[in-house]
């Protein structure tokens, strides 16, 4: 017989004294969280069919480590007696502890066989998983996952299958997720995996979106959104990535406290969570995601969370932006007045999470820079349209390509480093995935903090060989000199520092790793590797490791 619990449960929300676990069952049920001799429990809500809870255990001691079971409707379900993982528990924030960060991007979800291997090498989260399971890696604090954590837009045999089972997938949008029930599907795909499953249920987790969790190179310009809203499936595809996104990732990035203020959350508990009939929050949820595609303005996805001496700033950079070409901004005005609050000093780091990388490598920034002015028309109207077809054709649309976007968060940055925002931090560290291969960069300074761009991708999702050639020809080489020229003749703004990489690019599978020590900011990337032929256990290993040093005065060390 099938378990009530269709996936998870999923630790999200973690301070010292509270928890956050969230769970989709297979029907409308009472679910309760048991730990140390105490039960929390919340009814079910409904999405389209689908049935979710999200229980806030509270009164929990700091610095405890806690191992916790799940029932459902009086029967448990969490942990599988069976299992060869250890309990999960939750683990609540210890005053004075610094941070240990898990961190990355673009995952696949493919079977985790030899073909899927193969075509998509290993699941370095899984590999991750298992050492942690079995002793060899400390449980990080964090597990942050920076984007494209499923594939809306490019999808795998198993998304296909079912799809084929549902509609035709030769009619638009074919191969590509039409609604929620298609996402749904696609997020049990992504986080059944046991290994992962585990993970997921002991480390705590935050999320942030990027584009292929809608559709490649989402909101790129207006252009690109004008076209998709002249086709017959975009409105339905947009209204429900953001209403799964939402319930499945967002939903648990928010503190107890945030969570009370969204409009949202309050329909769910609006009547007593023991009442016998849940809320189906459908049309509501459908509403509320075709109101946020329509008016950024209206929500707010980014978040921000505070560690002992850290904060950490989680920036949306697809809803966000402003396309409109004379306020062309990757964060329109509020998002950047918001951004603008949080970037304050008297922290140790201040840690920026955008799945868009803010430093790219030298050559790419100043082509994406080149490329959005004569798109806006630096070089007349053909040569714009020309501009266009570029940007779409190679995704030329990150920060380097919303200029105003790029100068305004630099002079923030470099406000907060220079201490004119309060005492400054060690490091203003950004964090970020998306381009499918890893580096770290650092901007060239003499006093102040540090200022570094630390990137990991893939985490399952490697670049074919000849992309990875094109990927360095584009970002390195005679791509600075030649890239900064032309940005030159299209009269773009020279950034107000100048950076460099001082470790990669590297183009593994890869999850990174960031801790906070006495010594400074040690950041290590992982992979997974198969031994003995070994599909379902791969072996973690280290691909590269860095310390940010706490004095200024110090050089980068591997």
């Amino acid at each position: 017989m099938a378990s009530p619990l269709l996936l998870g449960p999923m630790l999200r929300y973690v301070d010292e004294a509270s928890a956050s676990i969230w769970v989709e069952t297979r029907a409308d049920c009472l679910v309760s969280v048991h730990a140390e001799g105490r039960s929390w429990q919340a009814r079910s809500f409904s999405v389209h069919g689908h049935h979710f809870a999200l229980v806030e255990v509270d009164g929990l001691e700091p610095g405890s480590v806690s191992p916790y079971g799940i029932e459902i409707d009086g029967v448990s379900v969490w942990p599988d007696p069976d299992s060869e993982f250890p309990a999960s528990v939750i683990a609540t924030r210890a005053p004075g502890r610094r941070p240990r960060i898990a961190y990355g991007s673009c995952r696949t979800s493919v079977p985790h066989d030899r073909a899927g291997n193969r075509t998509h090498g290993v699941d370095s989260l899984r590999a991750f998983a298992l050492a942690v399971a079995g002793g060899r890696q400390a449980r990080p604090d964090l597990l942050l996952l920076l984007g494209d954590q499923v594939y809306a837009d490019s999808t795998t045999k198993e998304m296909q299958a079912f799809i084929r089972s549902r509609r035709d997938i030769h009619q638009e949008p074919g191969r590509e997720l039409k609604d929620f029930e298609e996402y749904a599907h696609l997020y049990q795909l992504a986080w059944s995996d046991e290994a992962n499953r585990w993970l997921l249920s002991c480390v705590p987790t935050a999320m942030i979106f990027d584009d292929h969790d809608i559709r490649d190179d989402w909101n790129a310009s207006l252009d690109w959104r004008r076209k998709m809203e002249a086709t017959s499936w975009w409105h339905e595809r947009i209204v429900a990535g953001l209403a799964s996104y939402w319930v499945y990732q967002h939903l648990g990035n928010l503190s107890p406290r945030e969570r009370a203020a969204d409009p949202l959350w309050q329909r769910v508990t609006g009547r007593h969570d023991a009442a016998p009939v849940s809320v189906d929050l459908s049309a509501a949820l459908d509403e509320f995601a075709d109101r946020c595609n329509q008016d950024p303005h209206s929500y707010r996805w980014s978040y921000c969370r505070g560690f002992d001496g850290s904060r950490l700033i989680v920036l949306d950079s697809r809803v966000a932006r402003d396309l409109t070409p004379s306020a062309r901004g990757l964060l329109n005005a509020q998002e950047l007045a918001w951004f603008d609050e949080q970037m304050q000093g008297g922290f140790r780091h201040v840690f920026i999470a955008t799945s868009l990388p803010f430093l790219l490598p030298l050559g790419l920034h100043h082509v994406e820079a080149w490329d959005e002015a004569i798109a806006q028309g630096a070089w007349g109207r053909p040569v714009a349209r020309v501009g266009e077809r570029l940007r779409q054709a190679v995704d030329l649309e990150h920060w380097a390509a919303f200029q105003n976007s790029f100068q305004a968060v630099a002079g923030i940055a470099t406000e907060l480093a220079d201490g004119d925002r309060g005492p400054s931090p060690l490091t203003v560290t950004f964090l970020s995935g998306d381009v499918h291969f890893s580096y770290l960069a650092e901007v060239e300074r003499h006093n102040g903090s540090r200022i570094v761009q630390a990137v990991c991708s893939p985490i399952r999702n490697p670049l074919p060989r000849f992309l990875r050639w094109f990927s360095v020809v584009m970002s390195y080489g005679a791509a600075t000199p030649l890239g900064a020229a032309a940005a030159h003749s299209a009269k773009v703004p020279d950034p107000p520092f100048r950076w460099k990489t001082v470790k990669g690019p590297w183009f593994d599978n890869n999850l990174a790793l960031l801790q906070d020590g006495p010594d400074g900011l040690t950041m290590t990337w992982h992979t997974g590797v198969v031994e003995d032929g070994d599909e379902l256990h791969p072996r973690l290993e280290e691909v590269a490791s860095i310390t940010v040093p706490a004095k200024r005065d110090a050089d980068l060390s591997s």
